[in-house]
């Protein structure tokens, strides 16, 4: 999917940290929640970057940021060669037209208060150069087709519809103003496993469709190795893996990707018995006062005290094709569904 060209969306050394306060009328920071810290990739045309992670890493944070919903405390975010955290009022209203969302769940992002073509229509009232008045409901019409519904229940609400329609007129939403990236935060985590695959087919066909680029951020491996050209494991508001969609689940070299997916179900009993299950110890420290060091070095088996000391950069390493920030990098053949 990947076009080669120059990257359309470049993050530089992001960081997000809230701050943690004591005191009610004279309020005291004491420290931090380091949700995204030091965060560094690019991102092609038509290409697809999935983002993995358990719950609590930072994933969501960093798509916030992404979309200039939260501020970044240092770092940059640059949309086809212009600095997005910097912008501010009509500039950043005009650079978040290249930039749009699908949500996580169906259910609370749409509002029940409006009908389907106000809600897919409202970009429209923002952005208004986008579509004059007049032509605004064949538009909301034409978008609905697209992403397979009918567009004769431009007048139906949401709770008229199913989850995975629903998640359809979120990603209609996405496309009014003909973005060049759309950031999908877990966007079928909240749907049945047989219309997930529906809507990742939906997506993957308007990529091709329409070239976009996407951020594709879920903690389900297997549906991210189904739409990702390249993938970033995550771990407490770090990337401690990059690489192509193949070199990540066939060979991963960080010791917390490969315990993520022999976490994987295979269906082949005789590939169950091949694998080797790795079980983590212990719970993921907190992101207020993470570890020295490497921050998956207590959970990990093959910490030294080099881990403790120095902390392990993104990089590639000696006897590994891809980005690994492990001292002790090594790849893992993986034994996937036979």
């Amino acid at each position: 999917m990947a076009s080669g060209s120059e990257p359309i969306l470049e993050v530089r050394d992001l960081v997000k940290h809230f701050p943690l306060t004591q005191g009610i009328v004279f309020k005291k920071q004491i420290g931090a929640i380091k949700a995204v810290d030091g965060v560094s990739f690019e991102l092609s045309k038509g290409e697809t970057l999935g983002i993995v992670g358990e719950s609590g890493c930072g994933k969501s944070t960093l798509a916030k940021v992404l979309m200039a919903l939260e501020r970044p405390t240092s770092g940059s975010v640059t949309v086809s060669g212009r600095d997005i955290t910097r912008a501010r009022g009509g500039e950043l209203k005009r650079m978040r037209r290249n930039i749009q969302m699908v949500m996580q769940d169906p259910y609370t992002s749409l509002n029940p208060r409006m009908t389907v073509g106000d809600i897919i229509g409202e970009p429209y009232e923002i952005h208004t150069e986008a579509a004059p008045k007049g032509d605004r409901r064949k538009k909301v019409q034409e978008l609905l087709e697209v992403v397979g519904l009918n567009p004769d229940h431009i007048n139906r609400y949401p709770h008229q519809f199913s989850g995975g329609q629903r998640q359809r007129i979120g990603i209609a939403r996405g496309l009014a103003l003909q973005p060049e990236i759309i950031v999908c935060d877990e966007p079928v985590s909240a749907l049945d496993v047989s219309i997930q695959a529906q809507v990742i087919n939906l997506l993957d066909r308007l990529q091709k469709e329409f070239n976009l680029a996407y951020i594709f951020i879920a903690h389900d491996l297997s549906v991210v190795r189904h739409i990702s050209d390249r993938v970033a494991v995550m771990y407490l508001g770090k990337f401690v893996e990059l690489g192509r969609d193949t070199e990540i689940y066939d060979r991963p070299a960080h010791p917390y990707t490969q315990a993520l997916l022999s976490a994987v179900p295979v269906p082949n009993p005789e590939g169950r018995e091949q694998r080797e299950r790795i079980i983590l110890q212990g719970d993921p420290p907190s992101p207020a006062n993470p570890p020295s060091g490497c921050r998956f070095r207590t959970r990990c088996w093959k910490a030294q005290e080099i881990c403790a000391e120095e902390e392990p950069l993104l990089q590639i390493r000696t006897g590994v094709g891809h980005e690994s920030a492990c001292h002790f990098a090594e790849t893992h053949d993986v034994v996937h569904a036979g």
